[in-house]
Protein backbone atom coordinates (compact mmCIF):
# COMPACT_ATOMS: atom_id res chain seq x y z
CA UNK A 1 0.00 0.00 0.00
CA UNK A 2 1.05 3.77 -0.53
CA UNK A 3 -0.22 6.23 1.40
CA UNK A 4 0.53 9.43 0.63
CA UNK A 5 0.10 13.08 3.20
CA UNK A 6 -0.58 15.31 0.45
CA UNK A 7 -0.32 18.36 2.69
CA UNK A 8 1.16 19.48 6.04
CA UNK A 9 -1.48 18.51 8.73
CA UNK A 10 0.58 19.24 11.38
CA UNK A 11 2.24 15.91 12.44
CA UNK A 12 5.47 16.13 14.37
CA UNK A 13 8.68 14.88 12.63
CA UNK A 14 9.04 12.29 14.93
CA UNK A 15 5.53 11.31 14.50
CA UNK A 16 6.17 10.89 10.66
CA UNK A 17 9.15 9.16 11.54
CA UNK A 18 7.53 6.41 13.85
CA UNK A 19 4.23 6.04 11.66
CA UNK A 20 6.65 5.72 8.90
CA UNK A 21 8.56 2.94 10.16
CA UNK A 22 5.32 1.51 11.25
CA UNK A 23 4.40 1.07 7.88
CA UNK A 24 7.37 -0.54 6.51
CA UNK A 25 7.84 -3.36 8.83
CA UNK A 26 3.93 -4.31 7.33
CA UNK A 27 5.54 -3.12 3.45
CA UNK A 28 3.73 0.20 3.18
CA UNK A 29 5.01 3.25 1.75
CA UNK A 30 4.62 6.83 3.05
CA UNK A 31 5.25 9.85 1.31
CA UNK A 32 4.90 13.20 3.47
CA UNK A 33 4.56 16.50 1.64
CA UNK A 34 6.06 19.48 3.68
CA UNK A 35 3.60 21.86 1.63
CA UNK A 36 0.34 22.96 0.35
CA UNK A 37 -1.05 21.45 -3.78
CA UNK A 38 -1.04 24.80 -5.64
CA UNK A 39 -3.22 23.37 -7.60
CA UNK A 40 -5.84 20.46 -8.73
CA UNK A 41 -3.25 18.97 -10.90
CA UNK A 42 -0.57 19.00 -8.52
CA UNK A 43 -2.80 16.98 -5.73
CA UNK A 44 -3.40 14.74 -8.79
CA UNK A 45 0.13 14.10 -9.82
CA UNK A 46 1.12 13.25 -5.70
CA UNK A 47 -2.03 11.11 -5.12
CA UNK A 48 -1.19 9.25 -8.60
CA UNK A 49 -0.31 5.94 -6.68
CA UNK A 50 -1.82 6.45 -3.63
CA UNK A 51 -3.90 3.68 -1.95
CA UNK A 52 -4.98 6.25 0.71
CA UNK A 53 -4.70 10.16 0.22
CA UNK A 54 -4.94 11.94 3.53
CA UNK A 55 -5.68 15.99 3.27
CA UNK A 56 -6.97 18.78 5.78
CA UNK A 57 -8.95 21.14 4.20
CA UNK A 58 -7.53 21.55 1.00
CA UNK A 59 -10.76 20.85 -1.76
CA UNK A 60 -10.09 17.03 -3.48
CA UNK A 61 -11.68 17.43 -7.12
CA UNK A 62 -13.31 14.80 -9.30
CA UNK A 63 -10.84 15.15 -11.71
CA UNK A 64 -7.98 13.70 -8.92
CA UNK A 65 -10.62 10.77 -7.38
CA UNK A 66 -11.20 10.07 -10.85
CA UNK A 67 -7.49 10.22 -11.79
CA UNK A 68 -5.62 8.45 -9.29
CA UNK A 69 -6.62 5.08 -10.40
CA UNK A 70 -5.34 3.24 -7.24
CA UNK A 71 -7.29 5.45 -4.44
CA UNK A 72 -9.10 3.73 -1.49
CA UNK A 73 -9.28 5.95 1.10
CA UNK A 74 -9.60 9.53 1.74
CA UNK A 75 -8.56 10.30 5.33
CA UNK A 76 -9.61 14.05 5.85
CA UNK A 77 -7.91 15.62 8.86
CA UNK A 78 -10.64 17.87 9.35
CA UNK A 79 -14.23 17.69 10.63
CA UNK A 80 -15.73 18.85 7.55
CA UNK A 81 -15.63 17.06 4.21
CA UNK A 82 -17.77 19.30 1.69
CA UNK A 83 -14.61 20.14 0.02
CA UNK A 84 -13.73 16.11 -0.89
CA UNK A 85 -16.13 15.30 -4.27
CA UNK A 86 -17.58 12.65 -2.44
CA UNK A 87 -20.14 11.46 -5.62
CA UNK A 88 -16.93 10.83 -6.77
CA UNK A 89 -15.99 8.87 -4.39
CA UNK A 90 -19.29 6.91 -3.67
CA UNK A 91 -19.22 6.55 -7.67
CA UNK A 92 -15.59 4.38 -7.32
CA UNK A 93 -15.81 3.30 -3.85
CA UNK A 94 -13.56 5.61 -2.31
CA UNK A 95 -13.85 5.45 1.71
CA UNK A 96 -13.75 9.04 3.15
CA UNK A 97 -13.47 9.64 6.82
CA UNK A 98 -12.74 12.57 9.00
CA UNK A 99 -11.33 13.55 11.94
CA UNK A 100 -14.71 14.27 13.97
CA UNK A 101 -14.55 15.60 17.35
CA UNK A 102 -10.87 16.80 17.04
CA UNK A 103 -11.17 20.56 17.30
CA UNK A 104 -14.57 20.70 19.63
CA UNK A 105 -12.95 22.18 22.57
CA UNK A 106 -10.74 24.71 19.95
CA UNK A 107 -13.88 25.89 18.21
CA UNK A 108 -16.01 26.17 21.46
CA UNK A 109 -13.74 28.05 23.38
CA UNK A 110 -13.25 30.67 20.26
CA UNK A 111 -16.69 30.97 19.80
CA UNK A 112 -16.57 32.21 23.76
CA UNK A 113 -13.81 34.84 22.90
CA UNK A 114 -15.72 35.66 19.53
CA UNK A 115 -18.79 36.67 21.70
CA UNK A 116 -17.12 38.27 24.17
CA UNK A 117 -14.55 40.22 21.88
CA UNK A 118 -17.83 42.06 20.62
CA UNK A 119 -19.68 42.57 23.71
CA UNK A 120 -17.02 44.34 25.34
CA UNK A 121 -15.42 46.00 22.21
CA UNK A 122 -12.13 44.35 22.96
CA UNK A 123 -10.48 45.09 19.39
CA UNK A 124 -11.77 48.17 18.56
CA UNK A 125 -10.67 49.08 22.60
CA UNK A 126 -7.08 47.84 21.48
CA UNK A 127 -7.15 50.14 18.09
CA UNK A 128 -8.51 53.14 20.34
CA UNK A 129 -5.56 52.53 23.06
CA UNK A 130 -2.81 52.38 20.24
CA UNK A 131 -3.76 55.22 18.67
CA UNK A 132 -3.20 56.81 21.94
CA UNK A 133 -6.51 57.40 22.72
CA UNK A 134 -8.45 56.86 26.40
CA UNK A 135 -12.19 54.75 27.10
CA UNK A 136 -13.83 57.93 26.09
CA UNK A 137 -17.37 56.52 27.12
CA UNK A 138 -16.81 53.34 26.09
CA UNK A 139 -18.97 50.84 27.20
CA UNK A 140 -19.62 47.25 26.74
CA UNK A 141 -22.08 44.18 27.55
CA UNK A 142 -21.82 41.57 29.80
CA UNK A 143 -22.38 37.61 28.78
CA UNK A 144 -24.14 36.87 32.21
CA UNK A 145 -27.74 36.74 31.88
CA UNK A 146 -28.04 36.88 27.76
CA UNK A 147 -29.81 34.48 26.00
CA UNK A 148 -27.16 32.35 23.85
CA UNK A 149 -28.58 30.79 20.84
CA UNK A 150 -27.11 27.98 19.26
CA UNK A 151 -28.02 26.37 15.91
CA UNK A 152 -27.02 23.06 15.48
CA UNK A 153 -26.50 21.19 18.68
CA UNK A 154 -23.32 18.57 17.78
CA UNK A 155 -20.29 17.92 19.98
CA UNK A 156 -19.17 21.66 19.69
CA UNK A 157 -22.66 22.75 20.06
CA UNK A 158 -22.97 20.92 22.80
CA UNK A 159 -19.38 22.28 24.39
CA UNK A 160 -20.47 25.99 23.43
CA UNK A 161 -24.01 25.37 25.72
CA UNK A 162 -21.58 24.07 28.38
CA UNK A 163 -19.54 27.25 27.95
CA UNK A 164 -22.17 29.79 28.01
CA UNK A 165 -24.11 28.07 30.58
CA UNK A 166 -20.59 28.74 32.81
CA UNK A 167 -21.23 32.80 32.07
CA UNK A 168 -24.79 32.94 33.35
CA UNK A 169 -26.85 32.41 29.97
CA UNK A 170 -29.76 31.37 29.11
CA UNK A 171 -29.29 28.60 26.51
CA UNK A 172 -31.80 27.56 23.76
CA UNK A 173 -30.71 25.93 20.45
CA UNK A 174 -32.53 24.66 17.40
CA UNK A 175 -31.33 21.45 16.01
CA UNK A 176 -32.46 18.56 13.65
CA UNK A 177 -32.00 16.23 16.54
CA UNK A 178 -33.39 17.30 19.77
CA UNK A 179 -31.67 16.06 22.99
CA UNK A 180 -31.77 15.72 26.39
CA UNK A 181 -29.58 18.66 27.33
CA UNK A 182 -29.32 19.85 31.03
CA UNK A 183 -30.27 23.59 31.03
CA UNK A 184 -30.59 23.99 27.29
CA UNK A 185 -34.12 24.82 26.16
CA UNK A 186 -34.72 23.29 22.43
CA UNK A 187 -36.63 26.14 20.64
CA UNK A 188 -38.57 26.53 16.74
CA UNK A 189 -36.09 28.07 14.23
CA UNK A 190 -37.84 31.01 14.40
CA UNK A 191 -37.52 31.54 17.91
CA UNK A 192 -33.99 30.89 18.16
CA UNK A 193 -33.69 33.47 15.89
CA UNK A 194 -36.04 36.03 17.73
CA UNK A 195 -34.62 35.55 21.11
CA UNK A 196 -30.92 35.12 20.90
CA UNK A 197 -28.65 37.73 22.33
CA UNK A 198 -26.12 35.97 20.48
CA UNK A 199 -27.01 33.60 18.02
CA UNK A 200 -23.85 30.96 17.01
CA UNK A 201 -23.85 28.63 14.49
CA UNK A 202 -22.54 25.00 14.73
CA UNK A 203 -24.01 22.53 11.70
CA UNK A 204 -22.54 21.12 8.77
CA UNK A 205 -22.99 22.39 5.13
CA UNK A 206 -25.32 20.28 3.23
CA UNK A 207 -27.68 21.00 0.51
CA UNK A 208 -30.49 21.84 3.47
CA UNK A 209 -28.05 23.82 5.43
CA UNK A 210 -26.84 26.43 2.43
CA UNK A 211 -27.93 29.68 2.84
CA UNK A 212 -30.15 28.94 6.13
CA UNK A 213 -29.59 32.48 7.15
CA UNK A 214 -30.32 34.91 5.03
CA UNK A 215 -32.05 38.42 5.18
CA UNK A 216 -35.32 37.03 6.22
CA UNK A 217 -33.28 35.31 9.12
CA UNK A 218 -31.43 38.27 9.74
CA UNK A 219 -34.15 40.49 10.05
CA UNK A 220 -36.12 38.24 12.79
CA UNK A 221 -33.09 38.40 15.28
CA UNK A 222 -33.11 41.70 17.56
CA UNK A 223 -31.86 45.13 16.87
CA UNK A 224 -29.12 44.09 19.53
CA UNK A 225 -28.20 40.86 18.62
CA UNK A 226 -24.88 39.12 16.88
CA UNK A 227 -24.08 36.27 14.83
CA UNK A 228 -20.93 34.09 15.34
CA UNK A 229 -20.64 31.78 12.17
CA UNK A 230 -17.42 28.83 13.02
CA UNK A 231 -19.45 26.66 11.27
CA UNK A 232 -19.64 27.21 7.40
CA UNK A 233 -19.25 30.57 5.33
CA UNK A 234 -21.95 29.14 2.95
CA UNK A 235 -24.59 28.28 6.17
CA UNK A 236 -24.99 32.66 5.82
CA UNK A 237 -26.29 34.80 3.00
CA UNK A 238 -22.45 36.91 2.88
CA UNK A 239 -24.13 39.30 0.69
CA UNK A 240 -27.18 39.35 3.28
CA UNK A 241 -25.32 39.58 6.11
CA UNK A 242 -23.17 42.29 5.00
CA UNK A 243 -26.16 44.51 4.08
CA UNK A 244 -28.08 43.85 7.73
CA UNK A 245 -24.81 44.83 9.54
CA UNK A 246 -24.72 48.06 7.50
CA UNK A 247 -28.27 48.61 8.07
CA UNK A 248 -28.41 47.92 11.82
CA UNK A 249 -30.48 45.20 11.24
CA UNK A 250 -28.17 43.15 13.94
CA UNK A 251 -25.55 44.49 16.05
CA UNK A 252 -22.50 42.64 14.82
CA UNK A 253 -20.85 39.31 13.36
CA UNK A 254 -17.65 37.26 14.48
CA UNK A 255 -16.70 35.31 11.66
CA UNK A 256 -13.82 32.87 11.32
CA UNK A 257 -15.11 30.61 8.09
CA UNK A 258 -15.41 32.24 4.34
CA UNK A 259 -16.19 30.71 0.93
CA UNK A 260 -12.53 30.24 0.70
CA UNK A 261 -9.41 30.33 3.00
CA UNK A 262 -8.07 33.66 3.45
CA UNK A 263 -6.16 35.83 2.64
CA UNK A 264 -9.82 37.61 1.31
CA UNK A 265 -10.50 39.09 -1.62
CA UNK A 266 -10.20 43.05 -1.43
CA UNK A 267 -13.47 43.08 -1.97
CA UNK A 268 -15.25 40.69 0.38
CA UNK A 269 -18.20 42.53 1.71
CA UNK A 270 -17.57 41.99 5.37
CA UNK A 271 -14.26 43.63 5.33
CA UNK A 272 -16.25 47.01 5.00
CA UNK A 273 -19.11 45.86 6.95
CA UNK A 274 -19.20 47.71 10.53
CA UNK A 275 -19.40 45.85 14.41
CA UNK A 276 -17.42 42.80 12.52
CA UNK A 277 -14.73 40.72 14.17
CA UNK A 278 -12.83 38.86 11.13
CA UNK A 279 -10.42 36.06 12.12
CA UNK A 280 -8.44 34.14 9.26
CA UNK A 281 -9.87 30.11 10.27
CA UNK A 282 -8.10 29.86 13.09
CA UNK A 283 -11.00 28.04 15.28
CA UNK A 284 -8.97 24.59 15.04
CA UNK A 285 -5.85 25.85 15.46
CA UNK A 286 -4.61 24.98 18.92
CA UNK A 287 -1.82 22.73 19.99
CA UNK A 288 -3.84 20.70 21.65
CA UNK A 289 -6.63 20.06 18.76
CA UNK A 290 -3.70 19.70 16.27
CA UNK A 291 -2.01 17.11 18.27
CA UNK A 292 -5.12 14.86 18.77
CA UNK A 293 -5.74 15.40 14.58
CA UNK A 294 -2.68 13.73 14.17
CA UNK A 295 -3.57 10.48 16.54
CA UNK A 296 -6.89 10.74 15.13
CA UNK A 297 -5.48 10.46 11.26
CA UNK A 298 -2.99 7.51 11.92
CA UNK A 299 -5.44 5.88 14.00
CA UNK A 300 -8.23 5.88 10.77
CA UNK A 301 -5.62 4.66 9.05
CA UNK A 302 -4.46 1.86 11.19
CA UNK A 303 -8.31 0.87 11.81
CA UNK A 304 -8.70 0.71 7.93
CA UNK A 305 -5.76 -1.26 7.04
CA UNK A 306 -7.02 -4.03 10.01
CA UNK A 307 -10.32 -4.01 8.15
CA UNK A 308 -11.93 -2.17 10.83
CA UNK A 309 -12.61 1.88 9.53
CA UNK A 310 -13.78 4.16 11.60
CA UNK A 311 -15.36 7.97 11.23
CA UNK A 312 -16.38 7.05 8.18
CA UNK A 313 -18.36 9.66 6.34
CA UNK A 314 -21.64 8.77 4.34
Amino acid sequence: MNFVFAEPIGLTDKDKSDFAAEMQLQNNAVTFFDTVPSSQDELLDRALTADVLVVSNYPVSEQVVMGAQNLKHIVVAFTGTDHVAQSACAQRGVLISNAAGYSTQAVAELTIAMALDLLRKVTPADAVTRSLGGRNGFLGLELQGKTFGIVGMGLIGERVALLAKAFGCRVIAWSRTVKAIDGVEFVSFDDVLSQADILSLHLPLTPQTKGLIGALELAKMKPSAILINTARALVVNTNALADALHEGIIAGAAVDIYEKEPPLDADHPLLFAPNTLLLPHIGFATHEAIALRSGIVLQNIRGWLSGEPQNVVG
